[in-house]
């Protein structure tokens, strides 16, 4: 999301730690603060299933603290329209920002939003019953809160591979700080189909971190080595880039006849939401 480096740094939180509590002395301007109790508390009095997730959920888990201007909420879809409806009634401004996958609620002075996800850009990632059964119990900015599971933000990040926004660094810094913790059957069923995205990280962070031992168990890399040795030559012509970036492989799916995997029956996007989507401002 759109991040304002109003406060930035990094504080250490211990491999083994069973806390989920952030503590950081660090904390947004009083009426950012506010705004996203508030939001909160919006939420709950409407009776909303949420988790938390974004740069507060991250800083739990890795402990690396990023404010930012926005606050990320995670719900299913059908609970959008009671949030948004709740929102309403409390005189803040709501938009259906990217009908497939996010909303926002305004602050009264339009600076500060939350954004209300519910699916990801791609179609893959939508947030369903497992995703809030998972959250955790913890505290952000001071306030009790359900926070998203490190499977979820680990899956949903994954995909984001822009050329203008990569987050393999927090996925490489789940894996260092949660890694031994991770669910990491549960986190392979999340990848189902897509199992090679997380195999690519899982290099990536042994390139990054020489001195750490693997993240992940070994049968976890036998069998996505496995798949990677034994996944045969697509007969279909299919580019499965724009499921990590919505503008880089454009050019595959428009002019040199790769077949879309975001558009129906393979993915979740019809022909009209994909268009939108690609002409959207980002």
């Amino acid at each position: 999301m759109h991040e304002s480096r109003l406060v930035q740094r990094e504080i250490h939180i211990p491999n083994g730690a069973d806390t989920h509590t952030l503590h950081s002395s660090g904390t947004p301007d009083p009426h950012v603060f506010q705004f996203y109790h508030r939001a909160m508390d919006i939420l709950e009095a409407a009776g909303i299933d949420y988790a938390v997730g974004g740069a507060y959920a991250l800083a739990v888990h890795t402990g690396i603290v990023r404010h930012t201007k926005d606050f990320d909420v995670f719900l299913k879809q059908e609970s959008l329209a009671d949030a948004l409806a709740a929102f309403e009634r409390e005189g803040l401004r709501t938009e259906m920002t990217h009908p497939h996958w996010i909303a926002k609620a305004f602050s009264p002075d339009g600076e500060l939003f939350v954004d209300l996800i519910y699916s990801s850009g791609n179609g893959i990632c939508r947030v369903d019953d497992e995703w809030l059964a998972n959250a955790l119990s913890g505290e952000v900015l001071g306030r009790p809160a359900r926070l998203c599971a490190a499977e979820e933000i680990l899956w949903s990040k994954s995909f984001i591979q822009e050329r203008e926004r990569f987050d393999g660094a927090d996925i490489a810094h789940l894996l260092l700080k949660r890694g031994e913790r991770l669910n990491w059957d549960r986190l392979l069923a999340r990848f189902g189909g897509n199992e090679l995205v997380l195999f690519s990280h899982l290099v990536l962070f042994k390139f990054i971190y020489p001195s750490e031992p693997s993240p992940a168990p070994p049968r976890v890399y036998d069998l996505l080595l496995e798949q990677f040795r034994s996944q045969p030559v697509s007969k279909e012509k299919i580019c499965r880039g724009t499921l990590l970036s919505w503008s880089q492989y454009l050019i595959d799916v428009e002019e040199w006849g790769y077949a879309d995997p975001r558009l129906r029956p393979r993915g979740n996007f019809t022909a009209d939401q994909l268009e939108t989507w690609t002409r959207a401002e980002k």
